[in-house]
């Protein structure tokens, strides 16, 4: 339902949902489904029109959904309208080198989906078809509503709930709050939670290519010194790109003719798929490391961007927001279940204890990594390639992060179980 009248606030005791979840892009959308499995209800403000939500169009946009998270979106109902639009990840390339020349060394890094039992270690996915099918899933879920087109001026927390004004002047009324709305979320900085990170003095040129040659479902991640070239397999003959580069050079990239940017991708690229051609729009966006110093408040817990973003050098960004939907609403339903207040804080810091560490050290681990790989001195060069090989050449440690890669590893929410 779109745009619905507010409840009456009754002694605060009257609530329009149990949580409010402030952005609707994909995170926010899939915690109301997961929090409607057991029994609770959820109001998702969006500041976008749901039309921007649902443009069927292909933009380029897509994302490597790790297995944990495929068997996400199977347990919500979803993967089997979006499985026939998606390209299973069957192996990955990983190859350390300059723009133009290729590898420099002969130590590369190969995983092969069928060293593990469980599949494919993920799929990609095109933006488009999983915004839909999360706003399908909702206007099919009566315990979830969504409010797009409006904007969260006033958040207001008292002993049994928060109260949160629009910017049409609404005001609706939760158990608790949920930020999604990106990095720089409006939830989190009225609630005074302060972020710790920097910036790496990179941007990533996203967009897809069309190629003459087939991928196999072989994803490429060719580390170079500005910054890693991943190339990821679409559907058909397609890939989508992340380009990183400083961000002088990705500024005078974004600015070429479409030619042009393809003449900058070309030698970067390489040959082994053939011709390519620019297919759907390009997008940039500046990268940096940022941490949410607490990812819960009062009444109040963040996922997502909101809580954590970082470089999207191992495709995990998205991956790390679902992780985090799964794990809220099992703390929420587990605290429903048992009588007690879903916003307790000894309940909201269970989530964050669940959390935090995990996602500290996906970020640290992919900072490391793109210091480590971003830059030409020749000894890190050899050490860091000598590494790859060493891995490469240890079945058991190769296996294991391939297994960390499709998201088996951890303690891992009831959602991203089979």
């Amino acid at each position: 339902m779109d745009n619905p009248a507010t409840l009456p606030i009754l002694g605060h005791m009257t609530h329009d949902s149990d949580l409010l979840i402030v952005g609707g892009g994909l995170n926010g959308p899939a915690l109301a489904l997961a929090a409607a499995r057991s029994g609770l209800t959820a109001t998702v403000i969006d500041a976008h029109p749901v039309a921007d939500l649902t443009d069927a169009a292909f933009d380029g946009r897509a994302y490597a959904l790790a297995l944990s998270s495929v068997r996400l979106l199977r347990n919500l109902g979803l993967w089997d309208e979006l499985a026939d639009d998606s390209q299973p990840i069957l192996e990955i390339k990983v190859s350390d080198g300059r723009a133009g020349e290729g590898p420099l060394s002969n130590f590369f890094l190969h995983f092969d989906h069928a060293e593990i039992e469980e599949g494919p270690m993920g799929h990609m996915l095109e933006d488009r078809f999983l915004r839909r099918a999360l706003q399908g899933a909702m206007a099919e879920t009566p315990s979830s509503t969504r409010i797009n087109a409006a904007r969260v001026t006033v958040q207001d927390v008292d002993e049994v709930g928060v109260t949160l004004t629009l910017d049409d002047g609404r005001c609706l009324r939760g158990r608790v709050l949920v930020g999604a709305d990106g990095r720089e979320s409006g939830t989190a900085a009225r609630a005074a939670i302060k972020r710790t990170g920097w910036d790496y003095g990179q941007t990533a040129l996203v967009c897809a290519i069309e190629h003459d040659l087939p991928h196999h479902g072989i994803a490429h991640q060719f580390f170079m010194p500005p910054g890693p070239l991943a190339i990821l397999p679409l559907p058909g003959n397609r890939s989508s790109i992340v380009w990183s580069e400083t961000h002088q050079n990705a500024a005078r990239f974004h600015a070429l003719p479409e030619p042009e940017y393809i003449e900058m991708l070309r030698p970067r690229f390489g040959d082994f798929l053939g011709d390519i051609r620019l297919a759907g729009g390009r997008y940039r966006y500046p990268l940096s490391l940022s941490i949410a110093n607490a990812f819960v408040a009062e009444r109040l817990a963040l996922i997502g961007d909101a809580a954590h973003g970082m470089h999207p050098i191992a495709g995990q960004g998205l991956n790390a927001g679902l992780r985090d939907v799964a794990a809220l609403a099992q703390v929420l339903s587990d605290a429903s279940r048992r009588g007690e207040d879903i916003a307790a804080p000894d309940v909201l810091a269970r989530y964050q204890q669940w959390r935090r560490f995990d996602t500290a050290t996906l970020a640290l681990t992919t900072d490391m990594t793109n210091r480590l790989f971003s830059n030409d001195n020749p000894l890190v060069r050899a050490g860091r390639d000598l590494g790859l090989g060493a891995i490469n050449a240890v079945p058991a440690l190769r296996r294991g992060l391939m297994r960390e890669a499709a998201g088996l590893t951890g303690d891992l929410p009831e959602l991203m179980q089979p």
